[in-house]
């Protein structure tokens, strides 16, 4: 039987037949070549998503602060609540209450909470409050980024001091009139309350290292005007590293 050949001829490439569309039938629209008439690629534009809010990063929950309200603090709480009032629920969009019965103040995060950090701020713009420093002082906590709040007692400095040595000591802190506060408050940048025995500083983490280690020294029995000299020296070295 004679062997089959194969054709040497090449076969007519094939053309592409258009597809007749019946009537009522939208034309399917053909996928766009993905190179243009310059022969540069087109790349397809980039998916563009809102940023999520506070609420839907903390997964749609609401949180909430609890701060204890001493006896004593409930008189100047009481006038001064308007003043703390306003920067927590304009500023920071966040809910607050006074609950009565257990003397507590309530702070709740809302879906309109702009920040994850606002409630931490909030509590503690309530509780320097109520350890004793002014609102306009208080409120550096809510404005301001890197304020801390220091609290000790004069016995963690020297455990010795009893009856008038402890009074006298009080005394050197506060000075005549308050002198001696208002000076290592002006020169330090920060804000000091001495409540009884407790002494607590309100500001930078530099700062208070600075007051803390002048109010240790009067503690100790230095004289005001030795305290003095040495904290214009340490300003003096803080100015020139800023």
């Amino acid at each position: 039987m004679p062997k089959a050949t194969k054709s040497r001829a090449a076969a007519a490439p094939l053309e592409a037949v258009p597809m007749a569309v019946e009537s009522g039938e939208e034309p399917v629209d053909q996928p766009a070549s993905r190179a243009d008439t310059s022969g540069a690629s087109v790349a397809p534009d980039k998916p563009r998503f809102s940023p999520l809010t506070a609420y839907e990063l903390n997964g749609k929950k609401i949180e909430f602060r609890r701060i204890p309200v001493p006896q004593h603090r409930m008189t100047p709480l009481k006038n001064s609540w308007l003043d703390l009032y306003q920067p927590i629920t304009q500023h920071l969009k966040l809910d607050m209450r006074m609950n009565l019965k257990t003397r507590k103040v309530e702070i709740k995060s809302t879906p309109d909470t702009p920040d994850i950090g606002s409630l931490q701020k909030a509590a503690d713009f309530i509780n320097a409050f109520i350890l004793g420093f002014e609102v306009r002082d208080a409120v550096a906590l809510v404005r301001l980024d890197d304020l801390y709040i220091e609290c000790f007692e004069v016995k963690d400095v020297k455990q010795t001091l009893r009856g008038e040595h402890l009074s006298r000591c009080i005394g050197r802190m506060a000075g005549k009139s308050g002198k001696t506060k208002f000076t290592i408050e002006n020169a330090t940048r920060t804000r000091v309350v001495i409540a009884d025995t407790r002494i607590h500083i309100l500001g930078s983490y530099q700062n208070i290292r600075v007051c803390r280690d002048s109010i240790c020294s009067l503690i100790l029995g230095s004289p005001p005007g030795k305290v003095y000299s040495k904290l214009r020296s340490v300003c003096a070295r803080l100015n020139d590293r800023v």
